[in-house]
C-alpha cells in the first residue's frame, strides 16, 4: 500500500467547509430529544449559500471559461457570489434589491465586488441581473434556481449523515425561493433516506412554499412584508414540486416575532448572531413547533432532529436590540 501524503491537497478542492454539527442543550431540553445544530453560518461567506452557488460558478469558470459573473441577491447569495468569484479570480457584479440594508454594500465591496441598487424586492433586482448579464456577455449567476447549485447544496446531507451517529428523525430548514431545500431533498432522495421528513420553516409575509403547497403550484405572494428580507422571493423554485415526490415535507410558518425571538435566545444561549431568515428555523424549538407537530404525529417521536443554522449575515446588534423593543420581547 503507498502511504498518503497528508499535506497533499485536492486538485480543485470545493470553496464550502464541513461545517460542525453540535448538539445544542437548550433546544434539546425544550424538544424532549437530541437536537443537533449544523452550523452552515460558517461557511465562507456566512452562509450555506457558498455551497450551491460556489460550486455553479467554480463548474461555469472550469467547465466554460467564465471570467465574470453577475448575481442579484437580498444578501446572502450576493455574498456566496462575490466569495467565490474573488477565490477563482472573477470579476463579480451583484445586483441588490433596495430592501437589502446599506450595510450589506461595503461587506460586498471586500471582496471586490461591484455593486448595483435595483428595485423594491428581490425579483425586480433579478430582471436586471438578467440585462446585465446579457449587455456584458456575463455568466448569470440565480441565487437558488439552478440544478447545479441544488448539486452543491446537497452537501448538506452528506456531511450530516457521515457526523450524526444515527440517521436524524428529521431535518429542520427555513425555506426563501427553494434553494437550499431542494439540495436537502435530492440529498435524502440520492441517500435512500427519503423517510427522513424536513420541516421547512418560513416567516408570515415571506411565505412562498406554503402558500405554494396549499395552491397545489408555485404562485406569487405578491409583496414581502416580514422583516426576514432574506426569505425574500415571490415565488418558490418549481424544483420542490418537482423534488418532493415521495418525500415528507412539512410546512409551517412563524410570525417576525417569533423569528426575531429565536434569534434572541440562540444568541444567549448560543453567543451566535444569526438573522430572523434562520431564526424561523429555530422558532421551530424555542416556540414549541416541534413537539406540537410531534403530538400531530407529523413527525416522529423519537430520534435526533438537525436544525440547519443557515446563515447570519443580514443582522447586526443594533437591529436585533430594535426588533426586540419593536416586538417587546425581554427575554
Amino acid at each position: 500500500m503507498e502511504s498518503g501524503n497528508l499535506s497533499q491537497k485536492p486538485r480543485n478542492p470545493p470553496l464550502h467547509i464541513i461545517s460542525p454539527l453540535v448538539e445544542s442543550p437548550t433546544l434539546s431540553e425544550l424538544c424532549g430529544r437530541k437536537v443537533l445544530l449544523k452550523l452552515d453560518n460558517t461557511q465562507p461567506a456566512g452562509s450555506f449559500k457558498i455551497r450551491g452557488i460556489g460550486h455553479l460558478i467554480k463548474k461555469k469558470h472550469e467547465d466554460e471559461g467564465c471570467m465574470e459573473v453577475v448575481s442579484s441577491s437580498g444578501g446572502n447569495a450576493g455574498m456566496a457570489a462575490a466569495c467565490a468569484a474573488k477565490a477563482l479570480g472573477l470579476k463579480a457584479t451583484i445586483v441588490l434589491p433596495e430592501s437589502t440594508p446599506r450595510f450589506m454594500i461595503p461587506k460586498l465591496q471586500q471582496y471586490k465586488a461591484e455593486v448595483i441598487v435595483h428595485g423594491k424586492v428581490w425579483n425586480e433586482a433579478h430582471e436586471e441581473a438578467i440585462k446585465l448579464a446579457k449587455r456584458t456577455n456575463a455568466c448569470l449567476v440565480h441565487p437558488f434556481d439552478h440544478l447545479d447549485i441544488w448539486d452543491g447544496h446537497s452537501t448538506i446531507v452528506n456531511e450530516i449523515l457521515d457526523q450524526c451517529n444515527e440517521l436524524p428523525a428529521a431535518v429542520v430548514v427555513s425555506v426563501g425561493g427553494g434553494g437550499l431545500l431542494c439540495g436537502i431533498l435530492k440529498g435524502l432522495h440520492s441517500h435512500g433516506v427519503k423517510h427522513i421528513p424536513v420541516l421547512a420553516m418560513e416567516t408570515v409575509g415571506a411565505d412562498c412554499l406554503n402558500v405554494a403547497l396549499e395552491a397545489g403550484k408555485p404562485i406569487s405572494i405578491g409583496d414581502i412584508t416580514s422583516i426576514a428580507k432574506t426569505l425574500g422571493a415571490l415565488t418558490v423554485t418549481q424544483g420542490v414540486f418537482d423534488l418532493k415526490e415521495d418525500l415528507h415535507l412539512c410546512s409551517h410558518v412563524v410570525t417576525d416575532k417569533e423569528a426575531v425571538e429565536a434569534c434572541a435566545r440562540f444568541a444567549d444561549d448560543h453567543q451566535t448572531l444569526v438573522e430572523p431568515a434562520c431564526g424561523a428555523t429555530l422558532a421551530a424549538g424555542y416556540s414549541g413547533i416541534v413537539n406540537k407537530l410531534v403530538e400531530e404525529n407529523k413527525l416522529p417521536t423519537r430520534g435526533p432532529i438537525v436544525f440547519v443554522v443557515c446563515g447570519g449575515n443580514v443582522i447586526t446588534t443594533n437591529m436585533l436590540l430594535s426588533w426586540k423593543k419593536e416586538f417587546n420581547i425581554n427575554l
